[in-house]
């Protein structure tokens, strides 16, 4: 008797260990889907909030276009798609009805830029086609071997590191041009970091990044916008102290054409400051777009490119937020 009681409470507690267990799991499996649920929801607002960003800066950038088209006005720092967006929350910015209060919507707050990538100077400039289709020929483009050589050289850069890189390049769109199979030659960069690929040091990607981008096809530096260094290496004349009184005098009064910008640039003549080279308008721009959802911080970068009044995004890509 006492063997059998002592088994059936033996068997009470391992049945109570089991439902125990089977609940402990059923719970941490409940919790473990709404977690991923919630997470998977807070994608999905993060993505629909910057795409609606991006749209946003499109607008601006589309408007920007149509009043420069009215007024020939050109693109400089003063116009509202230069004005950084301070973080604000997202709530700001929505016209709430009466069933739907500030407070009921979701925590998030938004911060971003757009940044006139024509400010800085092109690496791909570096080689340019002559003629199209079947005939094209790749060769490097001395001039802009020049600036880039003057850009080395103001900020301490090992000249052999642009030599290497220039040929990387040459090799790798000649390729593109005559070999559309795999070869052993880098690929050609579409964005700033992949100028890594051509050989270039971390060091000297950090000191460039300031005044040197990657666009898709051959541009001309905007003089109202290009820091001094990117202008100073541009007009060979124009050492780095006059090209800093020139950004502070552009501050006050921007350039609205090249015969202007001939006029008060020191050393500019119409050889050295010409449409291939320079502009005071731009057509690509990086739109920067960070979106805080409570301790979850998501970055996002596009480059949009207008023309006229349409504006194309060409590439998204999300950061590492810091």
């Amino acid at each position: 008797m006492k063997r059998e009681r002592g088994a059936a409470l033996l068997l009470a507690m391992l049945t109570v260990t089991l439902v125990a267990t089977l609940s402990a799991a059923a719970l941490w499996q409940q919790w473990r889907s709404a977690e991923v649920e919630a997470a998977e929801r807070r994608r999905l607002q993060a993505g629909w909030i910057l795409v609606g960003a991006l749209d946003w800066a499109r607008l601006i950038l589309r408007e920007d276009g149509r009043s420069n088209r009215n007024s020939g006005a050109s693109d400089h720092l003063g116009e509202p798609w230069a004005t950084p967006l301070e973080e604000a929350r997202l709530s700001s910015f929505l016209a709430a009805d009466k069933n739907n209060s500030a407070e009921e919507l979701m925590p998030a707050f938004l911060s971003g830029e757009m940044v006139d990538l024509q400010s800085r100077l092109n690496f791909r400039n570096l080689v340019k086609l002559n003629r199209t289709g079947t005939e094209a020929k790749a060769e490097i483009s001395a001039t802009d071997v020049a600036t880039f050589t003057r850009l080395f050289s103001l900020l301490n850069l090992p000249a052999a590191e642009l030599t290497a890189a220039t040929d990387n390049l040459l090799r790798t769109t000649e390729r593109a041009l005559n070999d559309p199979k795999p070869s052993d030659s880098p690929l050609l960069p579409q964005r700033y970091a992949q100028l890594r690929w051509l050989g270039l040091s971390e060091r000297t990607l950090a000191a460039l990044q300031p005044h040197v981008t990657v666009l898709p096809e051959r541009t001309p530096l905007n003089v109202n916008t290009a820091s001094a260094e990117a202008l100073s290496a541009s007009v060979p004349a124009l050492d780095l102290a006059l090209a800093q009184q020139v950004v502070g005098s552009r501050a006050v009064a921007p350039f609205n054409d090249l015969a202007a910008a001939i006029a008060r640039i020191p050393g500019a003549s119409e050889r050295t400051v010409t449409r291939e080279t320079h502009d005071v308008r731009s057509r690509f721009f990086e739109v920067r777009a960070r979106l805080r959802l409570d301790d979850v911080l998501i970055e996002e970068r596009s480059l949009v490119q207008r023309n006229g009044l349409i504006t194309q995004v060409r590439w998204r890509e999300r950061v590492s937020a810091s």
